[in-house]
């Protein structure tokens, strides 16, 4: 009986000190974690430091791609006499962006056209008078976000009709990577 209780002990003391290799810390994380979250939401984060955190000092970093960002451009060209437009967008340089916008916009005839705006890396907007008599005047403006570029253009734009002027061509030129 004496060995039995003995045993009984060592068993007892023995599963409290094993089960401290299987215990969870506070909020149900394993080591090296800490509980994040609360109102019913919870997670785990690795503690900074701490052994057995997602990262180890001998883990290089990823390698960075080698290249550069390229700006790209984008032209706006009108006719006085006509009326009509031509755009370009997304182009490598400015001389190219323009060449295209002047091509499109005499596609239809026009014998007048000229460069209205050129820009690169931002957002313009091309807003024109909602009535149409002849009695207002367009605008085009350019922002750093569709929104701003839009405020700029109809702050130009003379409408020849209550409201705002009317938002006919919208675009955003954005830099490309390019690896080397």
């Amino acid at each position: 009986m004496k060995w039995s209780l003995t045993g009984a002990i060592f068993l007892v003391a023995f599963g409290l000190v094993g089960g401290v290799h299987s215990a969870l810390a506070e909020g149900n994380c394993p080591p090296g974690m800490y509980p994040i979250g609360g109102q019913g939401v919870q997670g785990c984060a690795p503690i900074p430091g701490a052994a057995g955190a997602s990262t180890s000092p001998s883990t290089p970093a990823p390698a960075r791609p080698l290249g550069e960002w390229v700006k790209t451009w984008g032209a706006i060209a009108v006719s006085k006499a006509t009326s009509d437009a031509g755009v370009s967008t997304g182009l490598r340089s400015k001389r190219s962006a323009e060449k295209e916008a002047l091509s499109k916009c005499s596609m239809s005839g026009a014998r007048d056209c000229s460069i209205n705006m050129t820009y690169f890396n931002q957002c313009v907007s091309w807003a024109i008078p909602s009535g149409r008599s002849g009695g207002g005047q367009s605008g085009i403006g350019a922002g750093p976000t569709p929104e701003a570029a839009l405020e700029t253009a109809r702050s130009l734009c003379k409408n020849d009709r209550q409201g705002a002027c009317e938002e006919v061509y919208a675009d955003c030129t954005k830099p490309v990577f390019d690896r080397h």
